[in-house]
């Protein structure tokens, strides 16, 4: 089979004026890029206003393996499947990072026969949105230092600058940072920070924001630092929030793109699931409804981390009602369940296989307890052993979860036949969606509720920094915010090394701070970090061009 590059280039992509005549959308609705690709203009949100919603389906996971468990692959494929069944269809899918293209994990495109193209743009600058999050947000930075140099009027703590600078990259070096060296004149030095902008609060805020004026609205109320009589400094304090917004003038605007199969996509947005909320944009996610009868989207990692984030944050925020939850699962991700070391997880090991989906189990009866009905798409690789499928099918019935074999990355649309139907019939089913928690229970009721009935964790402790944390956060009014955990993808836990379904363990928070622009409270647990590092071989070292052609992307 070729590899995903080769089978994206040689695709014979629509204009994109062609894939917005599919969708209705007039030409002034459109606002090309190049021939390929375009973004969405505020007109053509405002006429679409009234119009019914479609149904929305969210796709998401179990514990995956380092390389993914093809997630975004499912959500492509099961556009392009909703069209061989004679259904109208869109995916409204997150924008990848430079971060995982160069590192360990690749794109975020899909794969196989079930990608969006163009492929090398998306999962290189774009449409530049990552850069134009970048700037805004390091704009505040140099605006808040500046201020500090120009006499500091607002009497900032050089110790107690809560934003970070940010970088689309894994660059480990930049984690911790002094700045303002060389003298006077280079400014004051200060201790300093960078994360990877998809970590960052801008990222989170234009995946947050309903349009311009609520965009710079949640700019200016980031909470940036505080002053030496330990009171708060928000971006609007030093008039950032106008200047911050020009910079996100067209980045907030969502894009279309298409599949291999010419099935419209909306791609916008792009936190990362494990340090951020993992969805992409809600103005993305809004538009799409209108535009087709199913909308299928997904949520990052595990459905511990991306789902509980889409159901707790976007959707409380935005008024969505999910009609299907759709998990994806796949032999090799149960058995590294078990503890099959990732360079194994190929090789057929029904023993293991045994062992570790007991993860589905959880990921399954977590799902439910939002109301909404889910289907299991198995995710089949061509190194599957027949066996072992049949075994998850099995798992599935005893378990009384609908379930389908999923074959779309070899395959495409017609490989997904089977799971559209699935997803279909569930999408009619009765679904009363509600959230896990309400506003109004305190922070650590609300982290509590998501370690013990999501995680299955006995218990919460909290660190001295985080108990001190979480008392600033009630000061400034945050305790009726809803909670983003910053987790590990690879554990229910926060302990990676913890697969499986892990039993009386307990979650330990080491630290608490308010997206007060965002509107929710970050949790840190376990050792995740906002900036990521590179791995011993980056994927980068196999990227090239050659005779004007990407080579190596994936």
């Amino acid at each position: 089979m070729l590899s995903d590059i080769e089978i994206a280039q040689q695709a014979e992509m629509l204009p994109i004026t062609k894939i917005a005549e599919k969708l209705d959308i007039r030409e002034e609705e459109l606002e090309p890029y190049g021939r390929y690709k375009a973004k969405l203009s505020d007109s053509l949100m405002e006429r679409l206003a009234d119009k019914p919603d479609g149904k929305l389906i969210l796709v998401t996971a179990i514990n995956p393996t380092p390389a993914g468990e093809g997630k975004t692959t499912t959500t492509a494929g099961l556009g392009q499947a909703m069209a061989k069944i004679g259904k109208n269809a869109i995916i409204a899918l997150r924008e990848p990072s430079l971060g995982p293209v160069f590192g360990i994990k690749g794109g975020a495109a899909g794969g196989g026969y079930a990608q969006v193209l163009p492929m090398e743009d998306i999962n290189l600058h774009f449409t530049g949105d990552m850069h134009a999050i970048t700037a805004a947000n390091n704009l505040c930075c140099a605006m808040l230092d500046n201020h500090i140099q120009q006499g500091n009027a607002l009497g900032i703590d050089p110790r107690r600058i809560l934003i970070k600078r940010c970088l689309d990259m894994n660059d480990r070096a930049l984690r911790n940072v002094i700045v303002g060296l060389g003298g006077k004149v280079n400014g004051v030095p200060r201790e300093d920070h960078f994360c990877i902008t998809v970590a960052s609060e801008v990222m989170a805020i234009l995946c947050l924001a309903d349009d311009i004026d609520d965009l710079k609205k949640r700019l200016g109320n980031i909470l940036v630092a505080y002053n030496y009589n330990g009171e708060p400094v928000y971006a609007r304090d030093f008039k950032a929030d106008g200047a911050m917004t020009v910079l996100l003038k067209d980045a907030i605007k969502p894009n279309l793109v298409q599949t291999l199969e010419g099935t419209p996509a909306v791609m916008h947005g792009g936190p990362f699931a494990n340090i951020a909320h993992g969805c992409n944009s809600v103005r993305a996610t809004k538009l799409a409804l209108k535009l087709a009868d199913y909308c299928i989207t997904e949520a990052g990692f595990g459905s511990d981390l991306g789902a509980e984030k889409f159901l707790d944050i976007k959707c409380r925020y935005a008024g969505l009602k999910p009609n299907a939850i759709v998990i994806v699962a796949t032999t090799r991700a149960l058995k590294y369940n078990a503890g099959i070391a990732k360079t194994e997880c190929g090789e057929p090991n029904l023993d293991a296989l045994r062992e570790g989906i007991v993860n589905l189990g959880v990921h399954i009866n977590n799902m439910r307890k939002f109301n909404v009905p889910v289907v299991v798409a198995i995710n089949r690789f061509i190194t599957d052993d027949p066996k072992e499928l049949e075994f998850i099918e099995e798992y599935c019935k005893e378990n009384g979860a609908d379930f389908a074999l999923s074959d779309v990355f070899a395959n495409g649309g017609e490989g997904g036949k089977a799971l559209a139907e699935k997803v279909v019939e569930a999408a009619e089913k009765p679904s009363d969606f509600k959230v896990l928690y309400s506003d109004e229970l305190t922070v650590k009721e609300k982290i509590e509720a998501i370690a013990t009935k999501i995680y299955g964790a006995k218990d919460v402790s909290y660190t001295s920094a985080a108990e001190k944390a979480i008392k600033e956060v009630q000061a400034l009014g945050g305790d009726k915010l809803p909670v983003c955990i910053a987790k590990t993808q690879y554990s229910l836990s926060d302990n990676p090394a913890l697969l499986g379904a892990p039993k009386d363990f307990t979650i330990t928070v080491r630290n608490v701070s308010l997206s007060n622009g965002a509107g929710f409270v970050v949790v840190y647990t376990g050792d995740i970090m906002t900036m990521p590092g590179l791995p011993k071989v980056p994927a980068a070292e196999k990227v090239d061009i050659e005779n004007n052609k990407i080579v190596g992307l994936f």
